[in-house]
């Protein structure tokens, strides 16, 4: 019996949005079961709480991938290698936008692979559409009260509104 292909789909999701969620539909397409795990990052400070955004990423995911029952969600805090290995996880999955993603997401890849060489990272393209985005430009164009809903599923668009207004 072959092993279950398990992927991390590693970020801080403030908030998730429709590149991300392109993402995890690729991914869930690859992998036998896909795992968007929210990272705790003390080093950033989040518009929305940790229970908000594990919370948007469920709804966002039940939302834009009804049928699919392959992915989940969690939170973690520490190493992503050792996350995965917890998790029996054989692949990290990363997006690449552009080439300024490339060198970083390159170097992290590699450190990755020395600590945990079982764990394979791949990188994933979004659609072209969705290259551009990112959730600081998001949550900036939500700040000043632009309209994000081609940017982001349906329930981050109303939380960003209920956040600014």
């Amino acid at each position: 019996m072959a092993t279950k292909k398990i992927a991390i789909y590693p970020g801080t999701f403030d908030p998730i949005t429709n590149g991300h969620i392109d993402i995890i539909g690729r991914a869930s397409e690859l992998f036998d079961e896909v795992i968007v795990a929210l990272a705790r990052n003390s080093q950033k400070s989040p518009l929305f709480s940790e229970t908000e955004r594990l919370d948007l990423i469920t709804q966002a995911i039940a939302e834009c991938y009804p049928e699919r029952t392959n992915i989940r969600c969690d939170a973690f805090q520490g190493l992503l290698v050792e996350y995965a290995e917890r998790k029996n996880a054989t692949a990290v999955v990363r997006g690449l936008r552009a080439l300024s993603d490339f060198e970083y997401e390159f170097q992290m890849a590699l450190m990755n692979r020395k600590l945990a060489a079982r764990v394979t990272t791949v990188f994933l393209m979004p659609h072209e559409q969705y290259t551009y985005l990112n959730s600081t430009i998001i949550r900036e164009l939500a700040r000043y009260g632009k309209d994000v809903t081609d940017f982001v599923p349906k329930v981050v668009s109303e939380a960003l509104r209920q956040k600014f207004t």
